[in-house]
């Protein structure tokens, strides 16, 4: 995939992952209405998780790629499609260039969504937080190990949702 970048991730950084996961999304939803209808207004946030928010905490893990997770709160008739996963451009060199891709002008983005086990409008740490103690799907183990740094909603951004001292 190439070397892992040092550079540190700002604010500023966190705000254009969200930008690209909101556009992620909306692109989606166009795409498939059924999904729209279910989901579109459901969003409880979205998180920079795995290796790259580990680097944003401690600036020395290194980012390969960005890993973004949007949450939705679960619909009564059918889950968010979790086998979906989309890569999208940073856009900026700040951190390098993606690895094998001649076409991205910064590091990859992956972003994957999740519906968990909520309501629209409850808190998004307390719900993130729920989810990823629970444990109960390979997902939820899988981001437990590491660290979820909130990038929406804004009102949120950069706060570490995961570990947190009570786990």
């Amino acid at each position: 995939m190439g070397k892992p970048s040092l550079e540190r991730i700002t604010k500023v950084d966190l705000r254009r992952l969200a930008r690209i996961a909101a556009d992620e999304r909306e692109d989606f939803f166009a795409r498939h209405a059924e999904w729209k209808l279910l989901y579109a207004r459901r969003l409880l946030c979205t998180a920079l998780c795995g290796q790259s928010a580990l680097h944003f905490c401690n600036g020395t893990t290194g980012i390969e790629e960005f890993e973004v997770w949007s949450f939705y709160a679960a619909h009564a008739e059918a889950p968010f499609p979790h086998h979906r996963h989309s890569y999208r451009d940073f856009g900026n060199p700040k951190f390098g260039r993606a690895g094998g891709s001649d076409s991205y002008v910064g590091r990859r983005i992956r972003l994957t969504g999740r519906s968990i086990s909520s309501r629209p409008g409850d808190d998004p740490v307390v719900s993130l937080q729920r989810y990823l103690r629970s444990g109960r799907t390979q997902s939820a183990r899988q981001l437990r190990s590491s660290v979820a740094v909130l990038i929406e909603p804004e009102s949120h951004l950069a706060y570490v949702a995961w570990p947190t001292l009570v786990s």
